[in-house]
């Protein structure tokens, strides 16, 4: 019975990382689109910020994501017959 929560978690962990993941593939062309929508050129102190804020968030759904995945793979196996 203490199977399923154990396979959301599982899966919860795989959406986290695939969302940092798709995070980082899609930050080159966002910051473009932002920076032609705002005229800003690519080096200045606002993109700067931007790539960091964003990469940042990235690297922490991966972190959150790669950890809830060993975490929830680590953890023993209970039996739950009775």
């Amino acid at each position: 019975m203490n199977r399923q929560p154990n396979i959301l978690q599982l899966i919860w962990g795989a959406a986290l990382t695939a969302a940092g993941v798709g995070v980082f593939f899609m930050l080159p062309e966002r910051m473009a689109q932002i920076a032609a929508a705002r005229q800003l050129s690519g080096s200045s102190l606002e993109m700067l910020f931007l790539w960091f804020c964003f990469g940042l968030l990235g690297a922490l759904l991966i972190g959150g994501g790669v950890r809830k995945i060993y975490l929830v793979l680590k953890a023993p196996p209970t039996d739950d017959v009775q």
